[in-house]
């Protein structure tokens, strides 16, 4: 196994988040279609209040060390050019590659173009050594961003992006960069996991591990569930229930697993509902408020998953704030209605991957893409471990 320690870093008031905007998803090519040329692939991204998981990377030789988002929901590498245009502000803020710095740099020079809820990144295409979490000497092709358009990367801490998701997202069709650890014999299976800590009184974020998955993140058992659809993580969820009565995602969803979202995110009545319930109070873009005194008495937000009932109290669907002497607590539920028909679509964020471990794999030619998931494993020293025992996940009927 390879371990990439991760590090959290809270925006706070003042800032915005990198996130996906998932109500302009991409439209998906077919499965095998060429790659749709000049236009830029859409991989929106809006804002949100969370935490940035962010880690680290080196491109060259020597390696260049870049700072980057793990993103499950797209499939490129890309990171700040030294070449980057002087009015291109982001790159001011972020470390550059600097091609003339290393001796295994090699030319490519395709034009590349993502587009951005917020913004837009140009730039070109170029071909180095990988480094990551030990692994060493793979050749992967990366974007050089000449151009970052949007505030939204001025003020993220991350220098850039890995996508971790499916080829068929892969901008230029460039092949993603597991696929390359793989394709080189430096990683056995394409397999990986996310460990990912919300607990504000510990220093580290978690881990993403290369080649498998660690028991000592998860209490046992793992239930895997089959990819439905592989392009993003999607599987299906049967449905979601509040203690208080209510049911949600009644006939059954679509659900994408999504590091690079930091909420949950459901179709717009239902979360409305689900508020309700939990006693939110609309805020502002969607935001809503919760007393920070009632969270021992919300009730849980169960996810049945693969037959398992995935529980989340309050502590883990809570995002709280401490910042002075202020204290604020907000939803960790979102209402956006995604045009992926033709069921409803829900975004499991970083809200559920913090209270449950994912492994992400993407099989072989004997299996199809699964997810694996388990209830994150308490970090020595969190308080209330009976708490988060007991809420694992359990088996009905």
């Amino acid at each position: 196994l390879y371990r990439i320690p991760l590090r959290r870093v809270h925006p706070g008031l003042r800032t915005l988040n990198l996130l996906r905007g998932w109500g302009k998803p991409a439209k998906l090519p077919r499965l095998g279609a060429p790659s749709p040329g000049d236009k830029p692939a859409l991989i929106p991204l809006s804002k949100f209040l969370d935490v940035q998981y962010f880690g680290e990377i080196g491109l060259g030789t020597p390696p260049q060390n870049f700072t980057v988002v793990f993103d499950t929901g797209s499939s490129n590498l890309w990171v700040p050019s030294r070449r980057c245009h002087f009015y291109s502000v982001p790159c001011w803020f972020h470390h550059h590659c600097n091609p003339n710095a290393s001796s295994s740099f090699q030319p490519n020079g395709t034009k590349f173009a993502i587009q951005y809820g917020t913004g837009r990144v140009d730039g070109i295409l170029s071909e180095d050594k990988l480094t990551i979490g030990g692994i060493k000497g793979a050749s992967v092709i990366f974007g050089e961003a000449l151009w970052e358009s949007s505030l939204v990367f001025t003020i993220s801490r991350p220098d850039g992006i890995l996508g971790l998701g499916f080829p068929i997202l892969a901008v230029k069709g460039v092949p993603p960069p597991l696929d390359v650890l793989v394709e080189q014999g430096l990683l056995d299976k394409p397999v990986f996991s996310f460990y990912l800590n919300r607990d504000s009184e510990v220093a580290d974020g978690g881990e993403l591990v290369l080649g498998g998955s660690d028991p000592a993140h998860y209490i046992p058992p793992l239930t895997f569930v089959p990819v439905t659809v592989p392009a993003y993580w999607q599987i299906h969820m049967e449905r979601v229930t509040v203690d208080s009565g209510l049911t949600l995602c009644a006939r059954g969803c679509a659900a994408i697993l999504d590091t690079g979202t930091p909420v949950i995110i459901g179709p717009t009545e239902e979360i409305r509902a689900l508020h309700e319930a939990i006693g939110g109070i609309p805020l502002l873009a969607g935001e809503y408020i919760i007393r920070c005194s009632e969270i021992p008495k919300l009730p849980t937000v169960s996810l049945l998953i693969g037959g398992v009932w995935f529980n989340l109290t309050a502590q883990d669907y809570v995002i709280q704030f401490a910042q002075d002497d202020v204290r604020l607590c907000l939803s960790g539920f979102r209402a956006l209605d995604i045009a992926l028909p033709p069921v409803p679509v829900w975004i499991l964020g970083d809200v559920f991957l913090g209270a449950y471990v994912a492994v992400f794999d993407r099989g072989d030619m004997k299996s199809g893409a699964r997810v694996g998931l388990a209830r994150a494993r308490p970090r020595s020293g969190q308080a209330d471990l009976g708490r988060r025992e007991t809420a694992q996940a359990q088996y009905r009927g």
